[in-house]
């Protein structure tokens, strides 16, 4: 199942970067989070398969989403200029971004290449 996120979020369940300089990611559990906004045509034509792989991977990977419209800064902060982006985050290493509605192929691939998880 897909979280929306917010700025607040961000800092509670990803990163705080108002506390620490190094990155840190909060939990134990890698993610991955869908930057979108509700206008974007490839955006909505992703959003089944993010919705779908939220379900397959449920317990082993996170899945959030963030509008980029209302969460202005948090797409600021990592760069967002075309959506949609999705950031990986494993755990214990630093995230890493794919831009571009990806087919469901290659989720799957980077699922298990950047977050080490297979179903």
């Amino acid at each position: 199942m897909t979280q929306e996120m917010t700025l607040e979020t961000f800092k509670e369940l990803i990163f705080d970067f108002e506390k620490n300089k190094e990155w840190n990611y909060a939990s134990d559990i890698p993610c991955i989070i869908d930057f979108w906004a509700p206008w974007c045509g490839p955006c909505r034509a992703v959003a089944p398969i993010f919705e779908e792989l939220s379900h397959v991977y449920e317990g082993k990977v996170l899945f959030y989403k963030v509008n980029t419209d209302e969460q202005q800064e948090l797409s600021a902060m990592f760069g967002i200029k075309s959506i949609p982006s999705f950031l990986f985050i494993p755990v214990g290493e630093h995230p890493k971004m794919a831009p571009g509605a990806l087919p469901r192929e290659l989720f799957v691939e980077a699922i298990e290449k950047e977050l080490h998880v297979t179903i």
